[in-house]
């Protein structure tokens, strides 16, 4: 295994009964890198960030975090081995601001105990500053953000905490366009940092763009997996919907 590979999923399986939701899925997340999960609903992508995220086991299969096999019964065991997800909710309190949500949960304190307002506005804010610089404004209840604020404030909170591997699902549903734009900067910067992401998305034309390589799932099973700069749309649409690849017209080799 590469020093620089964070994540490996080896022949993960999970099963609800008799329903197979993921049959055998091997994939790798490395530093540095986008991976997309691309597929239709109910293709596995929900199931397979799931088991990733911690918040069920596989049925059967391995995860390895550095090399190191792992065992994850809960959100907080892969958050402790650098993983965090960030759901199309966002899981953000509106009627709170940006610091406020940031430590949610994990709020600093003086040596008092009494909350130490001051402190978390300024790690917050600095967290914010080096993702998105023109974002200052982090006071504001986070209701009274754009979209793409809104992801800034769940992204930033994410990779305070020594996150390793960030998965972000549809992380630009319902966004406007200029606020996609915004999202798409911020994942760029977080591959320059050396984080590794899976962005799961129905969005193939931004994904493209974003990502370094697409995974198609179909059925619970992995289809093919595209270097991003080599394929095009159609392609990564055919393979969607056909679960292969498309076979050019002359019958030569795809």
């Amino acid at each position: 295994m590469s020093a620089q590979t964070f994540v490996r999923l080896t022949g993960i399986t999970k099963n609800f009964g008799g329903v197979h939701a993921l049959k055998g899925v091997d994939l790798d997340i490395s530093a540095s890198e986008v991976v997309a999960l691309v597929g239709h609903n109910g293709a596995g992508k929900s199931v397979l960030v799931q088991i990733l995220s911690g918040v069920f086991p596989p049925s059967s299969g391995e995860i390895r975090v550095m090399g190191e096999p792992v065992s994850f019964h809960s959100p907080n065991d892969a958050r402790h081995h650098g993983i965090e997800t960030i759901y199309q909710t966002l899981a953000l309190a509106d009627n709170l601001d940006a610091p406020s949500n940031f430590f949610l949960g994990r709020e600093l304190r003086t040596r008092f105990g009494f909350l130490d307002k001051r402190r978390m506005a300024e790690a917050a804010g600095k967290a914010l500053a080096d993702l998105n610089p023109s974002f200052t404004d982090i006071e504001r209840p986070v209701r009274q953000m754009s979209g793409g604020q809104r992801q800034a404030v769940a992204i930033a909170r994410a990779i305070h905490f020594d996150v390793r591997v960030l998965i972000m699902d549809e992380p630009t549903a319902a966004l406007g366009p200029h606020e996609t734009a915004q999202v798409s900067t911020l994942i760029r910067r977080l591959r320059e940092q050396g984080i590794g992401i899976l962005l799961v998305s129905h969005d193939v034309r931004s994904v493209i763009d974003l990502a370094d390589r697409i995974v198609v799932l179909k059925a619970g099973e992995i289809v093919g997996t595209m270097t991003a700069a080599e394929t095009d749309e159609d392609s990564v649409v055919d393979m969607i919907i056909r679960g292969r690849r498309r076979e050019p017209a002359d019958g030569s080799a795809p």
